[in-house]
C-alpha cells in the first residue's frame, strides 16, 4: 500500500487558517502543520513604516488594536458562522503540529527538507523570501483572503465592501512567488458579502465559503495538473485601513 502524499501547511494559526487546514485534513491523509511563532510588534511596525510611512503605519496599528479588543463583540457572529457551516477553529485530532521560528527560519527549512513534501501550502504566515522559495522543491501554494490581484495583501474583504466592489468579494488560491500575493492564480471563490460581517469576521466567512478551492488546488498539485492563470484586474496591495478611514467608513456607511 502506497504511503499518503505529504502536505506541509505553514501557518501562524488563527481561526480562519484552521478552517482551511481542517478541510485539507478531511480530504488528505498526509497533512502536517508547521506553526510559526509570533513576530515582534516592533519588527512588524518598522517594516510597515518603510513601505507606507509612520503616519499610515500608526493609523493601521490603531485599527488592528481596535479589532483585537473588538473581537468580543464579533463573537456572536463567529458562533453563527461556525454553526451554519459545521466548522471548528482548532486543530483536527491526528494532525501533527510542529512549532517553527518562522516560515523562513533555518529550522523550518530543515524540516521541509527532511519531510520531502509533495506540496507546501501557506495559510496566514510570513511572506517567503527568495532564498526560502529556492530551497523548496515542490509546488508552493497560498490561500489568500481576497480577490487577487485587486485585493492583494490584507483585509481584502473589507476593502472590497468599502469600495462598493461586492462582485470582487472573495478568496484566491495561487502559486507563491517573491511578491505579495502576486503569483499566478489557481482558483478563486467569488462570494456574496453579508451585511452582518465586518473586518473582524470577513476572513472567517470567506474561509467557510471557499474551503473547496484549497482542497482542489492541493489535489491538482498532487496529481501534477496545476493550471495557473493570470488576471486582468488591476493590481493593488492593501493594508489594514488606518483608524480614521475605518471609523469614517463605519459611521457613514455602516461598513465595519
Amino acid at each position: 500500500m502506497a504511503e499518503p502524499k505529504k502536505i506541509i501547511v505553514i501557518t501562524a494559526g488563527g481561526p480562519y487558517p484552521w478552517i482551511i487546514i481542517n478541510a485539507l485534513a478531511e480530504w488528505f491523509e498526509g497533512v502536517e502543520v508547521f506553526l510559526e511563532q509570533p513576530e515582534s510588534k516592533a519588527v512588524f511596525l518598522k517594516r510597515r513604516a518603510r513601505k507606507v510611512g509612520w503616519w499610515q503605519t500608526l493609523g493601521q496599528f490603531f485599527t488592528m488594536t481596535v479589532s483585537r479588543f473588538g473581537k468580543r463583540f464579533a463573537r456572536r457572529r463567529e458562533v453563527e458562522i461556525l454553526a451554519a457551516h459545521r466548522l471548528t477553529t482548532t486543530p483536527s485530532p491526528g494532525v501533527p503540529v510542529t512549532p517553527v521560528s518562522s516560515a523562513n527560519g533555518r529550522d523550518c527549512l530543515d524540516l521541509i527538507a527532511s519531510r520531502s513534501p509533495d506540496v507546501v501550502f501557506l495559510a496566514s504566515c510570513r511572506m517567503l523570501t527568495r532564498t526560502t522559495l529556492a530551497a523548496i522543491h515542490c509546488p508552493v501554494i497560498n490561500y489568500h483572503s481576497g480577490i487577487n490581484p485587486k485585493y492583494r495583501g490584507l483585509a481584502g474583504g473589507w476593502w472590497a465592501r468599502a469600495n462598493g466592489d461586492d462582485e470582487n468579494y472573495g478568496t484566491t488560491v495561487h502559486l507563491v512567488d517573491s511578491g505579495v500575493d502576486t503569483g499566478d492564480i489557481l482558483y478563486q471563490a467569488f462570494l456574496k458579502p453579508d451585511p452582518r460581517d465586518s473586518l473582524l469576521t470577513d476572513a472567517m466567512i470567506m474561509a467557510a465559503g471557499s474551503r473547496d478551492t484549497a482542497v482542489q488546488a492541493v489535489s491538482d498539485a498532487l496529481d501534477g495538473r496545476l493550471e495557473p492563470r493570470k488576471s486582468d484586474l488591476p493590481s493593488v496591495q492593501r493594508f489594514h485601513p488606518p483608524i480614521w478611514t475605518y471609523l469614517w467608513t463605519g459611521l457613514t456607511r455602516g461598513i465595519w
